[in-house]
């Protein structure tokens, strides 16, 4: 059965953090690939910031040529909103789950607050979580310090923010370095977060 990690984000834009996360995490756990899960523009919350879903789509797309087991994945701009992580899961089970096990990427941030998410007993009943190191302030629940479904993996720290790339290129600072060259090219080619 092919261990998938999913790892959901806005990728507003994709960056070389995530491209580092998302390689170690297929490179140095049980995981056989992983999914980029690019979250939706909720229609509730419009940010001014946030790029129509196919442009973000496109461009973790162009980020991941290279990459044989990373996949680009917008199984939630199908899903009715506002969405939950257990409801996209109960999707993909559905839709693949004799041949895959999907596993969740997160930051050992999102760790800390995963008491708070909807049905977070179901996701670690059926699904292993994989959590890589962040620079975050508090502690991680002991129950999910021990639990067997979670795995910690030592990956390299990444403190590069979509948010700081989007708002030093608006700046006209140069920001290239902190993206794959075809992600740079499309935000540059398309005027993006100027």
């Amino acid at each position: 059965m092919k261990q998938v990690g999913l790892y959901f984000g806005t990728f507003n834009p994709i960056h070389i953090g995530h491209l580092v996360i998302a390689n170690h995490m297929v490179e140095f756990s049980k995981l056989d690939e992983v999914w980029f899960v690019i979250t939706p523009q909720s229609p509730f919350k419009t940010k001014q910031s946030l790029l129509d879903n196919h442009h973000r789509y496109q461009m973790v797309f162009e980020a991941i040529q290279e990459y044989p087991k990373l996949r680009a994945s917008k199984i939630e701009f199908d899903l009715p909103q506002p969405n939950y992580t257990v409801n996209t899961l109960a999707h993909l089970v559905d839709a693949h789950g004799t041949d895959h096990h999907f596993c969740l990427i997160m930051g050992e941030d999102n760790l800390k607050s995963f008491h708070k998410w909807k049905n977070f007993e179901t996701i670690l009943e059926n699904h292993s979580i994989y959590v890589y190191p962040r620079i975050s302030k508090g502690d991680v629940a002991p129950k999910f310090q021990e639990h067997p479904e979670v795995h910690r993996v030592d990956a390299p720290i990444m403190e590069i923010s979509s948010t700081f790339i989007r708002r030093a290129h608006k700046e006209g600072r140069n920001i290239r370095p902190l993206l794959p060259e075809s992600v740079w090219k499309y935000m540059d080619e398309m005027n993006f977060y100027r």
